[in-house]
């Protein structure tokens, strides 16, 4: 084994993922933040996140991939394909909630690539838009309201409760808030009372 092989040990992987975590969360509130700000946030000393990621672009890469395999993780968690579409979309929903930095920084990373060439399709999610339109066939989420409506709505009551948590509200209820107005949102016309299995 080369002596400049470097191992993955259980220490070095807390504290590359504790790098990465504090990352996604500074640069999620201010994408220019420099990287003593986030070696602070992580608890490691500037030197010690140069030895993981030697060029800020090393980190960007790192951070994209790792916001990605935590939205894969909890959209796996959701069971997208198990149910009722409506019952899925409640649940995925529920696990984004716990995302906000990694779903921001991503947002804010992928305007930056796409620039003004951006169109309103682009921001779709692909596998929120098949879960949707899946809701449409089986009859649990109302065809009348378009896939991008209710998509970027979704988005939006996600910001709204992180937002309503972070002015003082505890997170059970900026929660609860939020998938009940998803319910309503997505309900069939005729059955705006509809109930999915509570996940809070």
């Amino acid at each position: 084994m080369s002596r400049d092989t470097i191992i993955d040990t259980p220490a070095r992987i807390r504290t590359r993922t504790a790098i990465l975590k504090a990352a996604v969360s500074v640069l999620s509130q201010n994408q220019a933040a420099p990287l003593g700000e986030i070696a602070d946030a992580a608890g490691v000393a500037r030197s010690t996140l140069h030895r993981y990621f030697p060029e800020r672009t090393d980190l960007i890469d790192a951070m994209r991939q790792f916001a990605d395999d935590e939205i894969t993780v909890a959209t796996a968690r959701a069971r997208p394909e198990d149910g009722p579409a409506a019952e899925a979309l409640i649940r995925l929903c529920h696990e984004y909630f716990d995302l906000w930095d990694s779903l921001t920084w991503l947002y804010l990373d992928s305007l930056k690539e796409c620039g003004d060439a951006s169109s309103f399709d682009d921001q779709l999610d692909p596998n929120v838009s098949r879960l949707i339109e899946r809701g449409h066939l089986d009859g649990t989420i109302d065809r009348a309201v378009p896939n991008a409506w209710i998509q970027h709505l979704l988005w939006a009551l996600l910001y709204t409760a992180w937002e309503y948590a972070r002015l003082g509200s505890s997170k059970h209820e900026a929660l609860t808030l939020m998938l009940d107005s998803l319910r309503r949102l997505i309900a069939p016309a005729g059955n705006p009372g509809q109930t999915f299995p509570s996940h809070t």
